[in-house]
């Protein structure tokens, strides 16, 4: 029953030279279609099989946008402070060093200035991996500094939000940067300053209520979830079951709340576009 047996066992390799594959080769879309990294990442992290667009950050979008991934960050250093000495289960500034640890960013909005396609342009892009995405004292802070920007070199601006709304270990001091935001966009449309908002999964909350349906043209990533309370809180409120595709990104633009839907792979030719004709 010799072919039962391995009779050469010089073919054998130790156990503490087998390698395992590395972490993050291989990315499972919801359907339950996998891809590699690498192609996921040449494809604008757009699934090819059912067009499927993964969360990404402000690092992705920034090389999807900016010509040979060249930009000047604005701001880069900011950080929160903890102004009510806010205290859950564990202070805020150990919540703020962890995050800043994990993320390798800042606080959830990143903002620079580059070109896209030769053309000038003021990218804000928030990252939802830093505490989802919540809009505290740095991120109006940040938006409002990009919008000046802005206003002073007269080139236009993009919001890409990504939130779970306002940061509620700031309270108050969260909320009042949707007035501050707001302001500021005000003073952009009085220079008649393109602005862009795009809106990706998910944008929720006071993100919503304030700078990401002010743009000029309202957009969206397909499938985006975009509201502003919750699909659970809402039914729990009304008593009632949701339509089908409540808060997608289809179902906002069927109810007259965005522009048009833009495929990630499209994003930066719609864009440029798009810009040309509100300049002519």
């Amino acid at each position: 029953m010799a072919w039962f047996k391995r009779q050469d066992k010089g073919i054998l390799t130790p156990t503490d030279e087998k390698r395992e594959a590395p972490d993050g080769l291989w990315y499972k879309t919801p359907s339950g279609n996998i891809i590699h990294i690498r192609e996921l990442k040449n494809n604008a992290y757009v699934c090819p099989d059912d067009d499927f667009h993964v969360r990404i950050g402000s690092k992705e979008y920034f090389e999807i946008l900016f010509d040979n991934n060249k930009f000047q960050e604005l701001d880069a250093n900011m950080k929160s402070a903890d102004p009510l000495k806010f205290t859950d289960s564990a202070p805020y500034p150990k919540r703020i060093e962890a995050s800043i640890k994990k993320t390798g960013l800042n606080d959830a909005v990143r903002s620079a200035v580059g070109k896209m396609n030769g053309s000038e342009i003021v990218i804000a892009c928030m990252d939802f991996t830093f505490i989802g995405g919540s809009m505290g004292s740095v991120v109006g802070e940040k938006i409002a500094r990009a919008i000046d920007h802005s206003l002073k070199h007269k080139i236009p601006f993009l919001m890409i939000s990504k939130s779970g709304g306002a940061r509620m270990m700031e309270a108050g001091f969260s909320l009042m940067q949707m007035a501050k935001t707001s302001a500021k966009l005000a003073l952009l449309s009085e220079a008649k300053i393109p602005y862009i908002s795009l809106l990706t999964d998910p944008t929720t909350g006071g993100v919503t209520a304030s700078f990401a349906m002010l743009g000029d043209f309202n957009i969206a990533e397909p499938g985006a979830l975009i509201g502003f309370a919750g699909p659970r809180v809402i039914r729990e409120t009304i008593g009632k079951d949701l339509p089908k595709g409540f808060q997608s990104a289809e179902f906002v633009l069927d109810h007259g709340f965005l522009d048009f839907i833009v495929d990630r792979r499209n994003l930066k030719t719609k864009l440029t576009n798009l810009l040309k004709l509100l300049n002519n």
